[in-house]
């Protein structure tokens, strides 16, 4: 059975930072692209940030350039996001998703989502 579960999140104030990270872990054959979407209250959810296998050619949401970064240990099995400059507007539950190879399939798995609150 995979699992994929992300940490870091919490309370934090307008202009600091977080770093979440997500560790996929289970029957994995092999580990491809990595990334994670948020939703905000009342809305759907939406991309934010992936990388690929090799860590060379990360893609972020316009909304996140230049604050956010994505990064990925292989061996750990885990993708990480520092998040710096947070504003208000970045408060969601950020999900993190994994491509996977396993033993039975290969789909994309989803963690359960940690929430991050900007907040005064």
């Amino acid at each position: 059975q995979v699992q994929l579960v992300e940490s870091g999140g919490g309370l934090v104030q307008p202009g600091g930072s977080l770093r979440l990270s997500c560790v996929a872990s289970g029957s994995i054959f092999s580990t491809h692209g990595m990334g994670w979407f948020r939703q905000a209250p009342g809305k759907e959810r939406e991309f934010v940030a992936a990388i690929s296998w090799s860590g060379g050619r990360p893609y972020y949401a316009d909304s996140v350039k230049d604050r956010f970064t994505i990064s990925r240990d292989n061996v750990k099995n885990t993708v990480y996001l520092q998040m710096n400059r947070l504003t208000l507007e970045y408060t969601a539950v950020y999900y993190c998703y994994a491509d996977l190879l396993t033993r039975d399939n290969g789909m994309r798995y989803w963690g359960n989502g940690t929430l991050v609150t900007v907040s005064s």
